[in-house]
């Protein structure tokens, strides 16, 4: 019997059904102790096997096999009975039985059963073992997945089942469409989420500042309090000792006049003692002698009592009252209660759209402790990156922490700064910061303007000294009221042109704006687009001297002939020697179409060719242009269809007046038509692997019509 897909080497798969898929877990679970025994043969396993399979899965699978052979479906098991550890190898009076119904039980004799299981208990190493195995379930078939999206439910379905009929009368979409339309509700909110990040980020950074800004300002505040407690200190120890040096001084004043006072007063009571003695002993002398000298004491008692004794107090001893001075120090106590300067504001970056071309809004913070009664705002303009040299200054005063500056220039930086007053003196200068008004709005080159029926190419100057940022183009469909907005707009144009993706058959309104950090511009006048053709304009500077173009630059005429005295020059943009001119037409691969009007008499040549084509030789007489050339001799009409000096041999019998001309990119061919009769003229089969243009050239004098942006006719569609 061939070995099955998915089964071991070495299991002997005969007895078990057909549609069973099962292994031998023991086998798997016992690598290591198989490798014991290297000598064993690999036909003992195989009867092992063989016996496990017969015996032992008989009475456990048998229902299975008969349920998948009825038509249901089979299922896993994984079992593992503890009971067998007991009974060993022996099998149930139910599984014996259940294996004769099966024809399982008579394929092997009772002793060659004995055999193998004496064979399993050694290979094993032990006398029972449990067993497991695993039955595979069959593959079932795959749910198809489902292909819509109830809306109303919001869960996938499927349109095949049953139970779409309940979403019948819900609102139901595309599974890709339901997903992509999933995806961009979860682009928005993670959008929205990071703007809010954003924000917080910006708040807490804010928080931050004005966390560290609050720390200093009453770091300073305290500083200023011990400055002003020190100082009154210091005038207080300073008034101490000038009143103590006062005092001292009085003292000293007043003792020492006293003290003169005191010894003058001794002297005299000592004077006053001595002529008492004198007087005294006087009296005891003789009369003689007392008389000699009581004349001599009359006189000296006499000038003693007239002389006068000061007895007034030199110096009162009362203490006079001391009236100390401390306005000083009242006044500098009064200063620490006055209010501080404020701090330096913060000004902020400037916000988007915060400005116009000619006005600006600025805007700063100033923290909650600080008392300001107004704010100095000065501004200067930046010129070439260096702000602040030789600019003119301008300053206002305004109550708020914003103000909105006019009568400035457009797209043009300028320089702020802010410093916060009140009663008691400015605050410091902000940090200086940078704003820009808006630019100039931009100016639409409408002769630059081309068109097609799928794509229009839109050109503008810039109106502004200052690079800008980047350009916004508004388009808004004529048959859209204008009050009900734009269309569309395209944003992020980095250049003065761009190439727009249209709708076909539709005239479209255009504007454009000019973006810089400090807004949007106002919109530019505006230009008008058609997509039911072709439009283009001819390009003046190829234009060789002997063309004149109309004004509206549809119409090529070639006066008289015109002789110079020397050969014009070669360029490379304008042709010297073949009497032409190209005309722009949009750079996109599609299909163009244009028609020329000319005279039955006059020599020209009409096609396309590149824009590097050589102008020092005529249109078709390289491999750079591919042209319809007509010249007319007395009454014969000659017709060449040039590219690379060759033509093909084609006689046209009817000589068109009006020629159309259908550029087909995609098809890589270029065809010519009598418009007038609806007429195939021919057609170039060629590769264009760069864009091509029209062109048109006059032999002789006279003119030619260009008529573009039309549709084109049905011949010309369906050839």
């Amino acid at each position: 019997m061939e070995q099955e897909a998915g089964e071991e080497p070495g299991l002997g798969r005969s007895t078990a059904p057909k549609d069973f898929h099962f292994y031998h877990m023991d086998l798997y679970d016992s690598e290591d102790r198989l490798q014991l025994f290297p000598g064993e043969s690999s036909r003992i396993r195989r009867e092992v096997t063989q016996a496990e399979d017969d015996h032992e899965l008989g009475d456990e699978f048998v229902d299975e096999h008969r349920l998948g052979t009825l038509g249901y479906p089979s299922y896993g098991m994984r079992r593992k009975d503890s009971a067998r550890d007991q009974r060993g190898w022996g099998l149930s009076s139910e599984a014996a039985e259940a294996e004769e119904d099966l024809g399982y039980g008579g394929q092997g004799l009772p002793g060659q059963c004995q055999d193998l299981r004496e064979a399993y208990r050694y290979t094993h190493g032990r006398a029972s073992e449990e067993y497991e195995c695993y039955v595979i379930p069959e593959e079932e078939d795959e749910e198809e997945p489902a292909d819509v999206f109830c809306v109303t439910c919001k869960t996938p379905v499927r349109t095949v089942e049953k139970d779409f009929e309940i979403h019948k009368e819900h609102e139901v979409t595309p599974l890709n469409k339901a997903l992509e339309s999933a995806k961009d509700e979860i682009h928005k909110n993670m959008f929205k989420l990071e703007q809010q990040i954003i924000e917080m980020e910006n708040f807490a950074s804010h928080l931050e500042e004005v966390f560290i800004t609050v720390e200093e300002n009453f770091g300073r505040q305290e500083q200023n309090f011990e400055s002003h407690y020190n100082e009154i200190l210091e005038t207080l120890a300073q008034k101490y000792e000038e009143k103590i040096q006062a005092l001292g001084e009085k003292k000293k004043e007043k003792l020492e006049s006293l003290y003169g006072q005191l010894v003058t007063c001794g002297e005299n009571l000592d004077a006053c003692r001595e002529l008492m003695e004198t007087i005294e002993e006087m009296c005891h002398q003789e009369k003689v002698e007392f008389l000699k000298d009581a004349v001599a004491m009359t006189d000296r008692l006499g000038k003693f009592l007239k002389t006068k004794t000061d007895v007034e107090l030199s110096a009162q001893p009362e203490f006079e009252d001391q009236t100390l001075d401390f306005s000083d120090v009242e006044q500098l106590m009064d200063s620490i209660n006055t209010i501080p300067a404020p701090s330096a504001p913060v000004i902020n970056p400037q916000a988007p759209n915060s400005a116009t071309g000619s006005s600006v809004r600025v805007c700063w913070s100033l923290y909650s402790d600080d008392t300001v009664e107004s704010y100095q705002l000065s501004y200067r303009p930046v010129r070439d990156s260096s702000p602040g040299k030789g600019q003119a200054e301008f300053t206002m005063t305004v109550k708020e922490t914003y103000c909105s500056v006019t009568n400035l220039e457009p797209n043009t930086q300028y320089e702020f700064w802010v410093i916060a007053q009140n009663r008691t003196g400015p605050s410091p200068s902000s940090e200086h910061a940078v704003y820009m008004t808006a630019p100039s709005p931009p100016t639409i080159i409408s002769e630059a303007t081309r068109s097609c029926e799928e794509a229009a190419l839109i050109c503008w100057e810039s109106g502004n000294l200052n690079p800008v940022d980047s350009y916004t183009v508004e388009l808004i469909q004529a048959e859209t009221p204008e009050a009900s907005g734009v269309t569309e707009s395209v944003v992020g144009i980095p250049t003065c042109e761009s190439l727009i993706q249209l709708q076909p058959g539709h005239s479209y309104t255009i504007y454009v704006r000019a973006l810089n950090v400090g807004g949007t511009s106002a919109r530019s006048e505006p230009a008008t687009v058609h997509t039911t053709g072709s439009y283009f304009q001819l390009n003046k500077d190829s234009c060789h001297p002997w063309l004149t173009i109309s004004e509206d630059g549809f119409t090529v005429v070639r006066g008289e002939k015109k002789t110079f005295r020397r050969e014009l020059p070669p360029t490379k943009t304008q042709f010297t020697r073949c009497v032409a001119v190209i005309g722009n037409l949009i750079p996109v691969r599609g299909r163009h179409y244009w028609e020329v009007e000319v005279d039955e008499r006059l020599d020209y040549t009409i096609g396309v060719a590149c824009e590097d084509v050589p102008k020092q030789e005529d249109l078709g007489a390289n491999c750079l242009s591919w042209c319809m050339r007509h010249t007319f001799a007395s009454t014969r009409h000659q017709y060449e269809f040039l590219h690379n000096r060759t033509t093909p041999d084609i006689r046209i019998t009817v000589a068109p007046k009006k020629i159309g001309i259908l550029l087909d990119y995609e098809n890589s061919k270029l065809s010519f038509f009598n418009v007038d009769i609806a007429q195939h003229l021919y057609t170039f089969s060629c590769q264009l692997h760069q864009f091509v243009h029209p062109c048109f050239s006059l032999e002789k004098p006279g003119s030619l019509k260009i008529c573009n942006g039309i549709s084109m006719p049905k011949h010309v569609t369906f050839f």
